[in-house]
């Protein structure tokens, strides 16, 4: 409490209703150096109880890797700040975010780097290019974002595992760890995700993306959802 300042203070605990919720938003703001109008941001995009009810779709090799991926990667994220139409194509998608980059980092984690957009692989004598790309300092990795402006499909994942093989020869250098790919659709089935991960031997990852802030009522509704089976099943 001491380590932020006393708006922030204000605002974690006049916002928040319960102890584990201050806490959380008290290490963050800290740990991330937020201003007070991200701060702001975060508590109104609900990323509390995101963090607590939605478990990120890893592959196996990425629930097997050394590192702690909690709060790493989100299983959604939010978009609002984006404005964009319904529908929307994944050009669209891509430039909102490359415009918006600032607001994009927020939601990602300021240990995310941007690289650049439609990176350029070759691979033979064929031209490649990876929607996003960023460098994950805590992770000292690439991590590639490939964007779909539609529902989950499993062949989505061959062209990431493509993408991450290149980036791995051609691109990573010897003192950083194997590249993870992520990718970014607009809706996903939770099991047929789980399957088509359950064999992918890349650092694998789906989310999906929100293009309008999350109903708070209806995400704490499910965390009290979420912590009574819990104690049931204690």
């Amino acid at each position: 409490m001491r380590e932020i300042s006393w708006s922030h203070n204000l605002a974690i605990f006049s916002r928040c209703k319960t102890v584990e919720e201050r806490e959380f938003y008290l290490k963050l703001a800290k740990q991330e150096n937020y201003s007070f109008r991200e701060l702001e941001r975060q508590i109104s995009a609900s990323l509390f109880e995101r963090t607590i009810i939605g478990k990120s779709k890893l592959s196996t090799a990425l629930r097997e890797s050394d590192h702690d991926l909690t709060n790493t990667f989100k299983d959604s994220y939010v978009f609002e700040f984006l404005n964009l139409p319904e529908p929307h194509s994944e050009s669209d998608l891509q430039r909102g975010l490359v415009r918006q980059m600032k607001n994009f980092i927020l939601e990602l984690g300021k240990d995310f780097l941007f690289i650049g957009e439609e990176y350029k692989l070759q691979v033979g004598n064929t031209d490649f290019y990876i929607d996003l790309l960023f460098y994950h300092r805590g992770l000292q990795c690439i991590v590639a974002f490939e964007l779909k402006a539609d529902k989950f499909k499993p062949d989505h994942l061959g062209q990431l595992n493509f993408y991450l093989e290149a980036l791995d020869r051609d691109a990573r250098k010897q003192n950083e760890n194997p590249s993870i790919g992520v990718l970014l659709c607009k809706d996903k089935d939770s099991e047929v995700v789980e399957y088509a991960l359950s064999r992918s031997l890349s650092p694998t990852m789906v989310s999906e993306y929100k293009t309008q802030l999350p109903d708070k009522n209806l995400l704490q509704q499910k965390l009290h959802e979420l912590f009574d089976n819990e104690t049931d099943e204690k």
